[in-house]
């Protein structure tokens, strides 16, 4: 996801292409992006990459990167800082296919920073972790003021209809978490069970429902998304 408007430490930065850097196994849902999840208590760095380029990502994702020739210079890793997860709240991001011209990072407690980017795209129409966190934000001012969190940081993204699973719903994270009485993004055993339904069901039942892909099973729309995200850079 592209910075679009810099702060904070990453002013230092605007005239070069700054991407907060999400990975997912699920890339046609990145049409319903709403807004990016970052971990607020973490510290990422800010690294050199090709072409001028700029990776906001975790410590432990870079060290794959400058295996896979990413980097600006293979196996070797320069940072230019670290930079806090508090610091990357409210950052506004151009993120590919999503209908939002601009969405925003905000936190997300339960990001764990030893799987991957420790940067998470979130799509609350399919995913049900990212569902009730937005949740939480729009419904909790509480929880807005803990983070500095702006109200139309949050209230103006709703669940994008990407995926039908038929027999259940256009929406189907939204209808897990009230199935399993999701209340808050924090019930991690309550999520893992609706993430399971849903994700399962998402990919072998799951209709495509926009794009140049609509009517195609999920499982096929699929690889044909990831080859236009590579396409395009």
């Amino acid at each position: 996801m592209k910075v679009i408007e810099f702060k904070g430490k990453l002013v230092g930065l605007k005239d070069r292409e700054v991407f907060l850097v999400a990975a997912t196994l699920r890339p046609e849902t990145m049409y319903g992006q709403t807004n990016v999840f970052i971990l607020p208590t973490a510290t990422y760095g800010a690294y050199e990459m090709k072409n001028n380029e700029v990776f906001i990502t975790s410590a432990y994702s870079i060290r794959n990167m400058a295996y896979q020739n990413l980097t600006k210079e293979e196996r070797k890793i320069e940072k230019i800082f670290d930079i806090s997860g508090k610091e990357l709240i409210g950052v506004p991001l151009k993120s590919p296919l999503t209908f939002y011209d601009k969405i925003y990072a905000i936190p997300m407690m339960t990001i764990s920073m030893e799987k991957g980017t420790g940067i998470v795209t979130s799509v609350p129409s399919d995913a049900p972790d990212d569902w009730a966190c937005l949740r939480d934000f729009q419904t909790n001012k509480k929880l807005r003021d803990k983070w500095g969190i702006k109200i139309e940081w949050v209230i103006p993204f709703a669940p994008i209809p990407i995926i039908e699973i038929p027999g259940y719903s256009r929406l189907s994270a939204v209808k897990a978490c009230d199935e399993y009485k999701v209340k808050v993004h924090t019930e991690v055993k309550k999520l893992k069970a609706a993430k399971k339904e849903v994700y399962l069901d998402g990919f072998y039942k799951g209709i495509f429902l926009i794009g140049e892909y609509k009517g195609e099973r999920v499982e096929v729309a699929k690889e044909k998304v990831r080859k236009i995200l590579l396409d395009n850079n």
